[in-house]
């Protein structure tokens, strides 16, 4: 019996449901950017471009290699003091070495390659910022589809709550003989309709939340939930003009940024091509010595210390001829200049187009609401005054479900167009 009671202790936090994640828009947000495939994959081309550019100012820095020898001669063999002999044994050379050089001149291509490393990293780190906000753009969409269908679905529900409540009230009038039953079979038919705009309510309330958590990369939809801001509707559009956000957007949005440092890096590709017009100056050295077994008057360490050499010196390297490869390298390295500013141009008149129909569209999504504000409370007006006639018996029940309808429609216009300006203003916080 003791071994089935830990077995049940065992399992039982097993059989327990998982426990519901309640996400606000931030955490949303942050886990968005945490399990997206693409940040990681940018994050990685990053470090890549930073490794470039570390390694462009190593270069900079003299290099330094040694190396070893161990050759086996028979016969005649030159000896330390380069006197030729013949020998009936087997004679061995031993050599080390150790060598240095650095670049003093070469027309400033190692200067310029740290500068256009360095714009390529930037422009990376600003592609990472764009598929951050692109993905922001997206969770904050579905984030707030979810509410608006969950605000739909609660609106269904309460209608579906007053229609209950009419047919209970109307079941007793009908018990009392003051109703005829028949009144109560059009209220049937108006539950039935109700239920059925719930359930499409319910169905894109699960979807719209598995297309979130679909953006999140979660596992399990099911045991997911989200939290609405408590300021969510407190926020007012700022009139800002668009040419006040497009300079805004000139100084801060990251593929503008992307676009301006792709353009210096090639820039600095051009004077990275013509470097190679002018001479290059090196300054190096080495050390070494030797051992021969085949000098038999002197030890190891004797001749390790005799044979010890050193030498130092300058190499200059001039262009002559190189079947006009360096000119063409500078004549693609311009055609790319010229590619990239036209990108930097194409760029910023996505930008603006972006940045002008966002603000249209905040204007028009703040017309919307305050007309379907209006419209709401006159449909609750004449919800409540053919409800009245119908209490006196001078509206018909078809009167009655019409001023509902309307009343239901007005509602969920009002809930869609309030959503739809805090998209907008979502857009335009972005954008900037």
């Amino acid at each position: 019996m003791k071994r089935y009671i830990i077995i049940f202790l065992i399992s039982f936090p097993m059989l327990l449901p998982a426990q519901q994640q309640i996400l606000t828009l931030e955490q949303c947000v942050e886990l968005a950017l945490q399990n997206n495939r693409k940040v990681k994959q940018q994050s990685l081309m990053t470090e890549t471009r930073e490794i470039a550019y570390e390694q462009a100012r190593k270069d900079l820095l003299p290099n330094l290699s040694a190396s070893a020898g161990q050759n086996f001669s028979y016969g005649r063999v030159v000896g330390s003091d380069n006197v030729s002999r013949i020998e009936g044994k087997i004679s061995t050379q031993t050599s080390f070495n150790l060598s240095s050089g650095v670049t003093l001149f070469d027309g400033l291509r190692l200067k310029k390659n740290i500068d256009a490393r360095k714009a390529d990293m930037h422009a990376s780190e600003a592609d990472l910022d764009k598929i951050k906000s692109d993905i922001t753009m997206s969770v904050t969409s579905a984030f707030l589809q979810t509410l608006m269908n969950r605000e739909l679905l609660k609106t269904a529900d309460e209608q579906i709550a007053l229609t209950r409540a009419d047919i209970a009230q109307r079941k007793l009038r009908v018990e009392n003989g003051k109703l005829a039953e028949g009144e109560l079979y059009e209220l049937y038919a108006q539950e039935a309709k109700e239920a059925m705009n719930s359930i499409r309510h319910e169905n894109e309330l699960k979807l719209s939340l598995l297309d979130l958590a679909q953006i999140l990369e979660l596992e399990d939809f099911q045991q997911f939930d989200i939290i609405a801001p408590l300021d969510l509707f407190e926020t007012e559009l700022s009139l800002l003009s668009p040419k006040t956000v497009y300079e805004r957007a000139l100084i801060n949005r990251p593929e503008i940024k992307g676009a301006e440092y792709r353009l210096e890096s090639s820039e600095k590709s051009v004077d990275i091509a013509r470097a190679d017009y002018l001479p290059t100056l090196t300054l190096g050295g080495d050390i070494g010595t030797g051992y021969y077994s085949s000098n038999t008057l002197k030890n190891f360490g004797t001749q390790m210390s005799e044979n010890l050499a050193a030498g130092i010196g300058l190499s200059l390297r001039i262009p002559i001829f190189n079947k006009f490869q360096t000119r063409n390298r500078v004549k693609s390295a311009l055609l790319e200049v010229e590619n990239n500013r036209i990108q930097i141009e194409d760029t910023k008149l996505e930008l603006r187009k972006k940045i002008e129909q966002a603000y249209q569209n905040a204007l028009a999504a703040k017309t919307r609401w305050d007309a379907a504000e209006k419209s709401k409370t006159a449909a609750e007006e004449s919800y409540r005054f053919t409800e009245q006639k119908y209490e006196t018996e001078r509206a018909t029940a078809f009167e009655l479900f019409q001023a509902k309808n309307n009343l239901t429609q007005a509602l969920s216009e009002l809930t869609q167009s309030k959503y739809e300006y805090v998209f907008r203003l979502k857009i335009m916080e972005l954008l900037m």
